[in-house]
C-alpha cells in the first residue's frame, strides 16, 4: 500500500505566519505594560482595596498573561509546522496542556477568593 501524500505548508506561508505572530506578540507586550501601569496606579491610589482582593486581582492578571503567552507560543509553533500531521499534533498537545492549566488556575482562584471572603467577614 502506498504512503498517503502529505500536505506540505509552503515556506513563505510559514514565514508570514511567524512574522504575524511576532507582530501580535509585540503589540500584546505593549498593551500588557500599559495594563500593569494602570493596575499599579489603582493599587497605589485606592486605600480601600483590601490586600487579599489585590492578591486575587494580581493572580488573575498573571494567569491571563500566562495564557496569552502560551497562545502566542502555540501560534508560533503552528507557524513552523511542516505538514498537516505536525500541525494537528501541536494543536492536540496545546489543548491538553491548556485544559490542565485552566483547571489549576480556576482551583487556585477559587481558593484565593474563599480566603478573601473569610478574611473580609472576620472568619478564619
Amino acid at each position: 500500500m502506498a504512503d498517503k501524500p502529505t500536505f506540505e505548508i509552503p515556506d513563505t506561508v510559514r514565514e508570514m505566519a511567524e512574522r504575524n505572530v511576532e507582530q501580535a506578540r509585540s503589540a500584546y507586550g505593549q498593551f500588557m505594560t500599559m495594563a500593569r501601569q494602570a493596575q499599579d496606579m489603582v493599587a497605589q491610589s485606592s486605600s480601600v482595596m483590601a490586600e487579599n482582593a489585590r492578591e486575587v486581582q494580581e493572580r488573575a492578571f498573571r494567569y491571563a498573561q500566562d495564557n496569552v503567552d502560551a497562545s502566542f507560543n502555540f501560534a508560533a509553533d503552528l507557524a513552523k509546522a511542516r505538514d498537516l500531521k505536525e500541525y494537528l499534533e501541536i494543536q492536540a498537545r496545546f489543548a491538553q496542556a491548556q485544559m490542565k492549566s485552566y483547571t489549576e488556575q480556576a482551583q487556585e482562584l477559587a481558593r484565593l477568593m474563599a480566603e478573601a471572603s473569610q478574611k473580609s467577614t472576620g472568619r478564619r
